[in-house]
């Protein structure tokens, strides 16, 4: 490439940074405390495509101006070896390096889900600890702080508490129902799924990858993963609902 095509491409590149991180779309990818630097880096790489392209304006502009107070044998201010002026087409192959980023801005990936839960073992950890679960019920709980005190703290914090959880559905092969949060370190190549069992007042009908808001109270029920072996609660549910896909589709919870 010429440094007019990779201003372009620079340019294109931090557009579309720029693009991710003003609407929700980053958030397919990373989790949301990463938009300033996201903002950041799109920032500077436009600033640097369009230095770039002003730079090579100018550059060109001194070489026009060169070429005409020459000396008249069509060298201008070569070098002298007859090279002058003499230009190299760039390929263009390289252009097809846009084509990523158009399917950056026009197509929105979908959020890791069932298929993910299924073929990877659950990722739950034991917290720190527990913060005091707010008045009113049915109380309003991340579905990774819902496991962590199921499992790791017995349940003590739930009992006698309903509890309020979004997630999306997963069916295991033998057709048990879980609820799923893909849990996000950093970005979604690191998300892992943390698993709860649905038992109770069950829909009649599961969707995998359906986003399901559900009522319920905690129960002693608990399993083990088939994929890896770790732990996965149930909650005994009285009230299900589908709702749309939450603005941001994973669970930061273990990062806060």
């Amino acid at each position: 490439m010429n440094r007019q095509t990779q201003a372009a491409v620079l340019l294109l590149i931090g557009v579309a940074l720029l693009h991710g991180a003003l609407t929700d779309l980053y958030l397919r990818y990373v989790k949301e405390g990463l938009r300033p630097l996201l903002l950041a880096a799109g920032t500077l790489l436009v600033v640097t495509a369009l230095a770039t392209a002003w730079y090579e304006w100018r550059r060109a502009r001194r070489e026009e101006r060169g070429t005409g107070t020459g000396d008249g044998d069509g060298t201008g201010d070569g070098d002298g070896d007859g090279t002058r002026g003499h230009a190299h087409r760039e390929s263009r192959v390289s252009w097809l390096l846009v084509l990523p980023l158009f399917a950056l801005v026009l197509v929105a990936p979908p959020a890791l889900g069932s298929y993910s839960a299924t073929h990877t073992g659950t990722a739950l950890q034991q917290p720190y600890g527990y913060a005091e679960l707010p008045a009113g019920d049915p109380v309003p709980i991340g579905l990774v702080d819902y496991a962590g005190r199921a499992f790791y703290g017995h349940g003590r914090s739930l009992e006698g508490r309903s509890v309020r959880l979004t997630g999306f559905v997963a069916v295991t092969p033998s057709g048990t129902p879980y609820l799923v949060r893909m849990a996000l370190n950093c970005c979604a190549a690191d998300a892992q799924p943390v698993k709860i069992g649905l038992t109770g007042n069950i829909p009649p009908v599961l969707q995998p990858n359906a986003w399901l808001e559900v009522t319920g109270r905690y129960t002693a029920r608990r399993t083990r993963d088939p994929v890896n072996d770790g732990p996965i609660p149930f909650l005994r549910v009285t009230a299900a609902r589908p709702v749309p896909t939450p603005r941001d589709p994973y669970d930061e919870t273990w990062n806060n």
